[in-house]
């Protein structure tokens, strides 16, 4: 999966040419720009997203160092219903809107962008695919387990498999937690790559961008973004239990993810226009395909999983907690939009 997450990256860098070269068919306005001073604030936006960003997706996997974060207390459960407003509210408020921005152009052909709801069906087809892939990812590993004779664990206690593949017990509540250790590392794989997607885009816009006047408010409200962002992909990471070289790995990927965005965008700026049919195709279908992956992650993988929890059932205190702790999390996510 971290080699699938790695291609779609350079799969992406790979586009940037074409975008580049995309005829423009929409005039820009000149009357803004102003390249030096728009560089001051492209150079800050590197330096505090890039902070922003570590912190972030380091917080929730301090759970080692700082045992009120770790996933087995109560108070986890409430630092990810806040991970998962945030992520909800990313892909409904900030990344949609944009796909449904640049698919529906004026500067795109009537036919057929303007004749399709094109952002609506790749963000559909993107959450399906999300869903099979964690559903088979998981009947691949519960099979793989039961075959090979490992103890399950059932809602009536131990049952034991045999090499042919039978269960003795209660097979219907089944739920080996060796299984759902891979079945978390599969959703914090695919979650990251929801995010990074959309933060290159955002990251190649801003470092493109020549006008202060629409840099200037960006560089905090992405701040803020990536920060939670980061909350949200690190809570994800700490319930996979990965070792700490991949838990690293994937921090810094994310961390610099944007920042690199930045760099491309600093890098084209003179020959870039966000306003070619190519950008405005290639950052739609990304941005449709990245809010699908974020809106199922949140819904599914963190929402519905966390809130029909036993643990959360069984406590009322925990329970409100979790849906104060997810307002919160998709309001102040939702309140970013008002500038970036």
């Amino acid at each position: 999966m971290a080699k699938f997450v790695e291609v779609v990256f350079w799969y992406i860098l790979s586009l940037l040419p074409a975008i580049v070269l995309g005829e423009c068919t929409c005039d820009s306005d000149d009357d803004e720009r102003n390249k030096n001073e728009a560089l001051k604030y492209k150079m800050a936006a590197f330096a505090s997203i890039l902070v922003a960003s570590t912190i972030g997706v380091c917080i929730p996997v301090l759970g080692k160092a700082v045992p009120a974060l770790s996933p087995e207390r109560n108070f986890f459960f409430v630092i990810k219903a806040f991970a998962a407003g945030v992520i909800l509210s990313t892909g409904f408020i900030h990344v949609l809107p944009d796909a449904f921005e640049s698919l529906t152009s004026p500067c795109l052909k009537e036919n057929p962008w303007g004749k399709f709801p094109f952002s609506g069906f790749v963000a559909m087809v993107a959450a399906m695919a999300t869903l099979m892939v964690d559903a088979y990812a998981t009947s691949y590993y519960n099979k793989k387990f039961i075959e090979s004779g490992v103890m399950v664990q059932s809602g009536d206690g131990v049952v034991h498999a045999n090499s042919h593949g039978h269960v003795h017990g209660s097979a219907s509540m089944m739920a080996n937690p060796e299984s759902e250790l891979l079945r978390y590392r599969v959703i914090s794989q695919v979650l990251e790559l929801g995010i990074i997607v959309h933060s290159v885009i955002i990251g190649i816009a801003l470092g493109a961008s020549q006008s202060p006047k629409t840099i200037k408010p960006l560089v905090a409200a992405l701040t803020f973004h990536q920060f939670f962002e980061g909350m949200g992909l690190g809570g994800s990471i700490a319930q996979a239990k990965l070792k700490s070289r991949a838990i690293a790995i994937m921090a810094l990927f994310f961390s610099l993810t944007t920042p690199i965005g930045i760099a491309i965008g600093l890098g084209i700026t003179n020959d870039y226009d966000e306003n070619s049919p190519t950008a405005l195709i290639v950052e739609g279908i990304f941005n449709s395909a990245s809010a699908g992956i974020l809106i199922y992650m949140a819904l599914v993988d963190f929402l519905a999983a966390d809130f029909m929890h036993p643990r959360m059932q069984g406590n009322g205190k925990l329970q409100l907690g979790a849906n104060i702790s997810l307002l919160l999390g998709a309001g102040l996510m939702s309140l970013l939009a008002k500038w970036a």
